[in-house]
């Protein structure tokens, strides 16, 4: 059995924030996907430039320097903009918001590139016949596109969701209490790295198993139906 000398209850509130940190971060990630996909196959070649801008860089830049670049420039660029409409107050925005901001941001950009592929697999058909029937552009999203899309972009997303969960040790450098800071803090006090790092590698691990199980569940419910087809 392993001591946690008194830190575990630290450990499972790092792996609360670790799990917070990761949803909020996917949840922004997947709302730029759903944003930006469209945007590069659109037929005006400024939205397709802005897409394809934002993918191209973000993809190149690594997952730790944009959670800095968002942290320390976030705050600056807010409070810039508040004195413009003239706000005298200061805002602040709290490390797990950065981090968490920071991190859709950056997964955002392969969100879309996995959006943008599912979208190019719907037959165009399927668009004409429904616009042919009388629905609009956005009945036609909402009842054939999206529930097509989120289909065959799930299991992408999954996988791209647990890398997300992993990367949510990087917000640890700008003080958010998450499990990798939880452990470090522990090793701090009471010297035994091994111990601490262990227990954070298998807390990750069971978040990653627990997080696997809930996205095959998905998948089996947003395939309802077309495996019954497939048959």
């Amino acid at each position: 059995m392993i001591d946690l000398h008194g830190f575990g209850n630290q450990l499972l509130s790092g792996t609360l924030v670790t799990l917070e940190l990761g949803l909020v971060g996917m949840g922004a990630a997947v709302l730029l996907g759903l944003i930006f996909a469209p945007m590069k196959m659109a037929p005006l070649w400024p939205l397709r430039w802005i897409a394809t801008t934002y993918t191209t860089t973000i993809r190149g830049i690594p997952e730790l320097l944009v959670i800095l670049l968002v942290y320390f420039g976030a705050s600056r660029f807010v409070n810039g903009m508040a004195d413009l409409v003239g706000y005298d107050g200061r805002i602040e925005i709290s490390p797990f918001m950065s981090g968490a901001i920071a991190l859709g941001f950056a997964y955002g950009a392969y969100a879309t590139e996995i959006f943008r592929g599912a979208l190019r697999a719907i037959p165009k058909g399927q668009i004409e016949a429904a616009q042919a029937i009388g629905m609009g552009r956005w009945i036609t999203f909402r009842r054939i596109v999206l529930p097509q899309t989120w289909r065959i972009a799930l299991p992408a997303l999954g996988n791209l969701f647990l890398t997300l969960l992993k990367d949510t040790a990087l917000v640890s450098v700008i003080g958010v209490e998450d499990l990798t800071r939880e452990a470090a803090i522990a090793t701090g006090y009471t010297k035994e790295p091994f111990t601490f790092y262990f227990a954070a590698a298998v807390m990750y691990l069971l978040l990653t198993v627990f997080c696997v199980i809930a996205i095959h569940y998905l998948e089996k419910i947003a395939g309802r139906g077309y495996a019954r087809g497939d048959t």
